[in-house]
């Protein structure tokens, strides 16, 4: 949500995340309403959990504590750059490992170590508590996020970040899910002793079943500064499509997602800034070809940046090949990646 969990994000006047592409692309704002979050952990274990049966109540959610990809995620491309290697390893129904070694040309090369253990009681495919998510590099940063169910509508998620022996971030997040509402705070870097601190509230109301109405009050203060800001925000789903629009003081953002059918899927995003003075138009599309075990995705904005990315899966074997491409005409940046996950 509002505190970054990867460091090249940065919040912006309208209250929302955004996310630079190492090539000049414009920035990708991350809204809470839509549910489109882009998540830099991978999803949790959910193999020989016990669901257990709990009347759980269906308002319309935050998807503040869902580590499952959402749905223009999955449709545009993450950018690739270097060369990178990936071993998953599941060490039991509860606990998996992850390693990773990336070589690039932008930098040094890195190593990170991830694990993540998930408890025994599963409320949804995609809800496992408690869960322990963290991830170490070479360096001796650490990002960590731990997430749990306090009651059956109460759920509660504290998020950590180091930078070698420093802190960054640290994040508290509570959310209530009502019959036909979710309510969400967020605490931000709270420190009494410097007088500062950063705080979120979410409310969302489903008017019908398809439609989803809200909106985000950002608070920060610190020493001789002090403001607030105000987003509205809204989400209508259909079938086979889902739209969002988010309008305030900062700027406005909307959102389209489109699944034609199995193998085709498309996304828009149009966002105005008006602090930069500045708007985006980025559409995306993904194309599934399951006979011959390949995903493809691809992108193109208005600030003439375009990319695309091949995974190919190697049956029987367990891994998975990608290779990347992204270019910035504007700027005449260049990047381009593989990368291999064996697991």
């Amino acid at each position: 949500m509002l505190m970054p969990r990867d460091v090249n994000r940065e919040i912006t006047a309208g209250g929302s995340i955004q996310q630079s592409r190492g090539i000049g692309c414009p920035k990708q704002s991350i809204f809470f309403v839509a549910g489109f979050e882009r998540r830099s952990f991978p999803s949790v274990l959910h193999v020989g959990l016990k669901e257990r049966s709990i009347s759980l109540a269906r308002g319309p959610h935050l998807y503040l504590f869902l580590p499952s990809p959402s749905l223009l995620s999955d449709v545009f491309p993450a950018q690739m750059e270097g060369v990178k290697l990936v071993i998953n390893k599941v060490l039991s129904s509860h606990f998996q490992v992850a390693h990773t070694v990336h070589m690039s040309a932008l930098g040094l090369p890195g190593y990170h170590l991830h694990a993540a253990y998930a408890g025994d009681w599963q409320l949804s495919p995609t809800e496992v508590f408690p869960t322990v998510v963290g991830d170490m590099d070479s360096s001796g940063s650490l990002n960590a996020q731990v997430l749990l169910l306090l009651a059956e509508r109460l759920r509660a998620k504290a998020v950590f970040q180091t930078q070698q022996a420093k802190f960054l971030t640290w994040q508290f997040d509570g959310e209530y899910r009502g019959d036909d509402y979710t309510a969400t705070l967020t605490l931000g870097n709270p420190d009494l002793i410097g007088e500062s601190v950063i705080m979120v509230a979410h409310f969302l109301q489903s008017v019908t079943q398809r439609l989803v109405l809200g909106g985000e009050l950002v608070y920060h203060r610190r020493p001789g500064e002090e403001g607030a800001i105000l987003t509205l925000a809204g989400k209508y789903s259909a079938v086979h499509w889902v739209a969002t629009l988010n309008v305030g003081s900062g700027g406005a953002h909307a959102s389209y997602y489109h699944r034609a059918n199995e193998q085709v899927q498309v996304g828009v995003e149009f966002e105005a800034n008006t602090r930069l003075q500045d708007t985006t138009f980025s559409f995306g599309y993904h194309l599934t070809l399951p006979q011959a075990n390949m995903v493809f995705r691809g992108l193109v904005d208005s600030n003439w940046c375009v990319g695309a990315v091949l995974e190919k899966k190697m049956p029987p074997l367990p891994v998975t090949l990608a290779l990347g491409a992204f270019l910035n005409h504007w700027r005449n940046r260049f990047h381009c990646g593989f990368s291999i996950t064996v697991g």
